[in-house]
Parts: C-alpha cells; sequence; structure tokens
C-alpha cells in the first residue's frame, strides 16, 4: 500500500501562522513545530534533572513535532478567533480531531497505532501534552518579543495577554528555561559571537 501521509504533512511549510497580524518576519507551521520539539526537550531534560520528573524526552520531541499537523487539512486558526466563544472553541475542536483521525486513515494500517499517540492530541499522555503546550507558548512569546525588536509594535499586546498566560501555567521548567535560555534571543548575532569565546575562535579557523 503506497501511502500519501509524509507528502501530504511535508505541505505545513505552506502554511503561516500568525493570519491575522501583521508579521515582519513570516513563520510557517513546519519551523514553528522544529522549534516547539526542541524547546519541548528542553524542558522535559529539565524537568529531569533539576525538578524530580521522568519524562520520555525523545517521545516529547517526536509529539512536538506532530503537535499542529491537523493544520495541514485545518489551516492555522488565529487564537482570537479560535477562543471567540464556547460554541467557536467546541466547534474548532471537532473539525481538529477529525483532521487528526483522517491523516491517522491516511497510513498503512500496520503503523497507525504507531502514530496515533502522536497525531491524535487525545491519545498523547497529559504530562507531554502539558510540556508541548509550555513550549508553544514561549515560542509564541519569543515570536512577539522578535517582531517587537523588528519595530512591529502589532505583537505589543500579544506578548503582554502570552507573558501573562507563562505566569499561570506554575511550571518550573518554563520559568527555568525562560530564566536560562530566553534572555539571548534578544541578542545580536555579533553579540551572540562575542559572549562566546570557543565559537568566536572556530569561526577565525
Amino acid at each position: 500500500m503506497k501511502s500519501h501521509f509524509f507528502a501530504y504533512v511535508s505541505r505545513i511549510r505552506w502554511i503561516l501562522r500568525w493570519g491575522l497580524k501583521r508579521s515582519a518576519i513570516p513563520e510557517n507551521v513546519m519551523e514553528h513545530s522544529w522549534e516547539v520539539a526542541t524547546i519541548a526537550h528542553a524542558l522535559a531534560v529539565l524537568g529531569n534533572r533539576r525538578f524530580g520528573q521522568h519524562y520520555d524526552v525523545y517521545r516529547v520531541a517526536t509529539a512536538a513535532l506532530y503537535h499542529d499537523v491537523s493544520e495541514v487539512i485545518t489551516g492555522d486558526m488565529p487564537t482570537p478567533i479560535k477562543y471567540h466563544s464556547p460554541g467557536m472553541q467546541k466547534a474548532f475542536k471537532e473539525v481538529e480531531v477529525q483532521a487528526e483521525k483522517e491523516l491517522i486513515s491516511l497510513l498503512p494500517e500496520d503503523l497507525r497505532d504507531d502514530y496515533r499517540s502522536l497525531v491524535v492530541s487525545a491519545d498523547v499522555p497529559e504530562d507531554i501534552k502539558k510540556l508541548i503546550k509550555g513550549a508553544d507558548t514561549i515560542s509564541a512569546f519569543l515570536k512577539c518579543q522578535e517582531e517587537l525588536k523588528a519595530g512591529n509594535n502589532e505583537f505589543s499586546k500579544a506578548i503582554e495577554d502570552i507573558a501573562a498566560r507563562i505566569a499561570g501555567f506554575n511550571m518550573p521548567e518554563v520559568d527555568a528555561f525562560l530564566e536560562i535560555f530566553a534572555p539571548s534571543y534578544k541578542l545580536t548575532l555579533d553579540e551572540l559571537l562575542n559572549g562566546n569565546d570557543k565559537v568566536r575562535k572556530l569561526r577565525n579557523l
């Protein structure tokens, strides 16, 4: 049996995020998914090393890679619309669930169970889902920060709302990531290199 699954999923690169906002720096769902996966993996590592957790870091990273894959069918629904009302939220969730099922049906039957716990959000364990949500929100915060740095005030209110959501998470892994890694995102490339002698020496070889 031939499968269209990966060819179809690869088209998430053509789906742009932040559809209702004027962006100085376009972002597609594929690159966003990679960033969320790397951040979610870091959150899991931090949880295990510093906060007594026992996350499967590789499962966390893999599930995060697929966390928005249903958008290849639904498109990226802007948050203000998605959560506009309980009715809208419920309707979109139903569409999302159906999209996940349709994607799974594209796989050869003997592979479907292997992907169901990655693609179907209801089958992703709650602890992993929470980490992915934390990583997704950090990614959105960093995106807003990047847009503001580029002089785009379209994201000024969004960053306030996202910062408030992060404060309400009560997740030490998220707090640790923001404390350790987030400040560097504000630096220019020259500032990053000048603060790292090893990287600078490698570039001068």
